[in-house]
C-alpha cells in the first residue's frame, strides 16, 4: 500500500476516534428523551449556528456543488445560491416562532392546535420521503470517497458509514450529534480555506485570471495548458437547457430549506427563541462564506482538472473537489498531490459522517415521538420505553438507507438532495406557515397539503428525465414549480372546503407562545 493511502486511512481513523470520543463523553449525559432528541437545550446561539452550518454543508454541498459547477458552470453555480438564500426565510419567518411552538419535533409544531393523529402521521410521512432522499445523497458521496482513496467497494464504503452513524446516534443523540457536525464544520471550513489559498496563488490572486483561464485556456507552470471550455461554459443553459428547469429548481432550492426537517429540528437544542434566532445567524455566516468558496473550487476544478479527469472518476461529478486538491498538492502520482487529495476525502467523509447522524435522529424522532408515542400510544407511554424505540428506528432507518445508496450510485449528490428540498417545500413549509400565521386553517387542509406535496414530488420524480431518461414523461428535472403550489394549493382549498375546527382559544394560545416564548418552556 502507497504512502498516501496509509495517510488517508490515518486521517479516516483520527476522525473516527475523535468523533467516537464525543459520542462515548455524549452518551453519559444521554439519559432521557430530551437529552436524545434535543440536546438537553444546552447549546449556545453559536455553537448551534455551527451545528446547524456543519448539518446543511452535506456532500452535496462540499463534492456535489463543486461538480456541477465544475462540469455545467453557471448551471451548477445556481444550487449554492439558492442554498444560501434559503436561509433569509428562515431567519425572518420560521426559527423563532417555530421554537417556541414545539418541543422535539416538526410535528409538535404543525399539529400543536390541529388533530395529533392525523397531523403527526401525515407529518412522518413527509419527514421519511425528506430523510431517505437526503440520506441516500449522503452515502452515495460516502461510497465514492472512500472508494476513490483506500480502493475500497463502494457498498462496503457504505456499511462502514452507516454502522458509524447508527453508532454515534443510538448512543449519543443530539448531544453527539450536534459535536459532531461543530467538529466537521471547523474541518470543513479549514481544508476549505487551505484550498483557496492555494488557488489564490495559482492564479496569482486574481478571479479575473481563473475565469479568463476557463475561457480562453492558459498555460501555467508545472500544469501545463489548462481550460479553454469557452464563454458558454460561464452562461446558462449547460446542464437544463429549459429556463423554467432553472426556475424549478430555484424555487426548490430557496423554499426547501425552512421545509427540511433535519434542520428545523435543531431550533429546540438551544435554551430561548432569542438563541434560535442567533444560530440561524452565525449559520448563514458560516454557511455563505462557504458557497462563495465552493464555488471558486468548482471553476478552479474545471479549469485544473478539466472534465474528462471529473468524469472518469465516476459519480456524475462528485469527485472533483478531492481531483482538485491532488492537482494543487502537486499532480497525480506525487506525494505531496496524493496526501493533500487523501486529506481532504478525509474531511468529506467527517462531512458525510455529520450529517447522517443529524438525519438518522430525526427520522428515529419521527417513529419513536410522533407515531409511537402519540399516535400508537396516545402519549401514555413513559420516557424509557420511548428512548428505547428511538434507539432501535434509528438502526431501522441506516439500515433502509444503506440498501438504497447502494442502488443510487451513479447520481450527483447535489441533484439526488435537492429531492429532499421539493419534498420540503411542497409538504412541510405550507403546513408550517399556515399553523403559525392562518387562523381559519384546519387539519383536514393541513393533511391534504402534506400528502398532496409529497405525493407529487416524488411521481414527478419518477416520471422526470433523471430516471426515465429519453422516456420521461414529465420533462424537467426538477418538480418544484409543479409541487410546491400543489401544496400550498391543497392547503387553502381543502381548508376552505371542509368546516372550521372549533380552536380559536388554541389558536391564540399558539399566536401569544410563537411570538413571545411564554411556555414554551
Amino acid at each position: 500500500m502507497d504512502t498516501a493511502k496509509i495517510f488517508g486511512i490515518i486521517l479516516f481513523g483520527l476522525i473516527i476516534a475523535l468523533t467516537m470520543y464525543v459520542t462515548y463523553l455524549a452518551s453519559k449525559r444521554t439519559t432521557g428523551t430530551q437529552d436524545f432528541y434535543a440536546a438537553g437545550r444546552s447549546l449556545t446561539g453559536f455553537q448551534n449556528g455551527m451545528a446547524i452550518a456543519g448539518d446543511y454543508l452535506s456532500a452535496a454541498s462540499f463534492l456535489g456543488i463543486a461538480g456541477l459547477v465544475a462540469l455545467y458552470g453557471y448551471d451548477g453555480f445556481m444550487y449554492s445560491i439558492g442554498w444560501l438564500m434559503g436561509y433569509i426565510i428562515v431567519l425572518f419567518i420560521i426559527a423563532e416562532p417555530f421554537r417556541n411552538s414545539g418541543e422535539f419535533t416538526v410535528a409538535d409544531v404543525i399539529s400543536y392546535r390541529l388533530e395529533q393523529r392525523p397531523v403527526r402521521t401525515a407529518a412522518a410521512f413527509v419527514t421519511m420521503g425528506i430523510t431517505i432522499f437526503y440520506m441516500i445523497s449522503q452515502l452515495v458521496g460516502a461510497g465514492a470517497i472512500i472508494h476513490l482513496l483506500v480502493g475500497i467497494p463502494y457498498e462496503v464504503s457504505l456499511i462502514i458509514v452507516g454502522v458509524l452513524m447508527m453508532i454515534y446516534v443510538t448512543l449519543g443523540g443530539m448531544l453527539a450529534t450536534s459535536w459532531v457536525q461543530i467538529i466537521k464544520a471547523v474541518l470543513l471550513m479549514s481544508a476549505m480555506l487551505v484550498m483557496l489559498v492555494f488557488i489564490a496563488v495559482i492564479f496569482k490572486f486574481n478571479l479575473s485570471s481563473l475565469f479568463g483561464s476557463i475561457i480562453n485556456g492558459s498555460e501555467i507552470a508545472g500544469l501545463g495548458k489548462i481550460g479553454g471550455q469557452g464563454i458558454s461554459f460561464l452562461e446558462p443553459g449547460q446542464l437544463y437547457k429549459n429556463p423554467i428547469d432553472l426556475l424549478s429548481l430555484g424555487m426548490t432550492l430557496i423554499l426547501g430549506t425552512a421545509g427540511l426537517s433535519h434542520l428545523l429540528v435543531r431550533f429546540f437544542t438551544v435554551p430561548t427563541a432569542q438563541a434560535a434566532r442567533s444560530s440561524v445567524i452565525w449559520g448563514m455566516v458560516i454557511i455563505g462564506s462557504f458557497y462563495v468558496i465552493i464555488g471558486i473550487i468548482g471553476f478552479a476544478s474545471a479549469s485544473l482538472v478539466g472534465e474528462e479527469a471529473i468524469t472518469a472518476a465516476g459519480g456524475g461529478g462528485n469527485m472533483a473537489a478531492p481531483l482538485l486538491a491532488q492537482v494543487l498538492g502537486g499532480g497525480a502520482g506525487t506525494l505531496g498531490g496524493e496526501i493533500f487529495m487523501a486529506a481532504i476525502s478525509a474531511v468529506a467523509f467527517a462531512t458525510i459522517v455529520a450529517v447522517v447522524a443529524g438525519l438518522v435522529i430525526t427520522g428515529a424522532g419521527v417513529f419513536a415521538h410522533d407515531i409511537y408515542t402519540n399516535v400508537i400510544k396516545r402519549g401514555e407511554v413513559d420516557q424509557k420505553k420511548q428512548f428505547q424505540v428511538a434507539r432501535l428506528a434509528a438502526l431501522l432507518i441506516g439500515i433502509i438507507s444503506i440498501i438504497l445508496g447502494i442502488l443510487a450510485k451513479n447520481f450527483n449528490v447535489a441533484q439526488l438532495v435537492t429531492y429532499s428540498f421539493a419534498i420540503g417545500a411542497s409538504s412541510n413549509l405550507p403546513v408550517i406557515i399556515f399553523s403559525i400565521y392562518w387562523k381559519r386553517f384546519n387539519t383536514p387542509g393541513a393533511v391534504a397539503s402534506m400528502i398532496t406535496g409529497t405525493s407529487v414530488t416524488i411521481i414527478l420524480i419518477l416520471l422526470s428525465p433523471q430516471i426515465l431518461h429519453e422516456n420521461a414523461i414529465y420533462p424537467l428535472t426538477n418538480p418544484g414549480i409543479i409541487s410546491i403550489p400543489a401544496g400550498f394549493l391543497a392547503a387553502w382549498l381543502v381548508t376552505l372546503m371542509t368546516k372550521p375546527e372549533d380552536k380559536d382559544k388554541v389558536y391564540a394560545e399558539m399566536s401569544v407562545r410563537s411570538h413571545t416564548g411564554l411556555g414554551a418552556e
